[in-house]
């Protein structure tokens, strides 16, 4: 059975959000790399510019991409926004390790929720839309971003692309970086099992671009991929 926006965010609870950090690091070989050229991406979007306001969509948990665009630009301001306070309150705590909650402004719940006039020079959705469940939420969150970003501002969107059952390869390879980091056999099987069933990504590289056009974003250019995982910088068009 496939996760609903609702369970989506429910899911994410406190004991998933403790552990999160080391297992996003284990499920996406590069995490930190991504979140990087993610900072890079949106910094060479931009050229100099001193300062920005950076809406940050499912930013809990790390805080990884704000703390990496944060240490990269020095004069940009965040706006966090997730739906599980468990996951809002982790990233909180990453953010006021780094001393940078006077630079975030922190909200529990959807981009939906924000005020119609809040408009925000860039936007980042990283690890959000393959827990949507089917191409009307998806193209609704990305709907709702664009809502909020001036003409012509960048979203980097990242997420696992495919249907996890088509590449039989891929998901083999994913199973043995578990392994890797210490999970048995019946532990793989296990986590496998709840990838299977727990998330709905696009089926291709060409199903993302097609949701981005439908929501009013340009072509998208592929800056990072690991295995399923994928990152994209676009720009809002009209």
């Amino acid at each position: 059975m496939k996760s609903s926006p609702l369970t989506s965010a429910e899911k994410f609870d406190t004991s998933r959000a403790n552990e999160y950090g080391r297992q996003s690091r284990i499920a996406l070989a590069g995490y930190d790399a991504c979140q990087d050229l993610a900072a890079c991406m949106l910094a060479a979007s931009f050229g100099p510019a001193s300062s920005a306001k950076i809406l940050v969509v499912g930013a809990g948990g790390t805080a990884q991409e704000i703390i990496a665009m944060a240490s990269l630009e020095p004069g940009w301001r965040f706006t966090a926004v997730d739906p599980s306070e468990p996951m809002l309150e982790a990233a909180k705590q990453q953010l006021e390790a780094n001393h940078l909650l006077e630079r975030t402004s922190l909200h529990l719940g959807r981009v939906e929720d924000l005020a119609a006039d809040e408009s925000y020079d860039a936007a980042t959705l990283i690890g959000v839309f393959h827990h949507l469940d089917g191409d009307d939420a998806k193209r609704q969150i990305f709907q709702a971003i664009r809502a909020h970003l001036k003409p012509g501002a960048p979203l980097i969107v990242a997420g696992n692309q495919y249907a996890y059952a088509s590449q039989p390869l891929l998901l083999a390879a994913w199973g043995q970086r578990w392994r890797q980091h210490g999970a048995s056999p019946d532990e793989v099987k296990v986590k496998l099992g709840k990838i299977l069933q727990g998330a709905d990504p696009p089926h291709s590289e060409a199903a993302v671009q097609q949701l981005l056009h439908e929501a009013g974003f340009g072509d998208a250019t592929r800056f990072f991929s690991s295995l399923f995982w994928s990152a994209w910088l676009t720009c809002k068009t009209g």
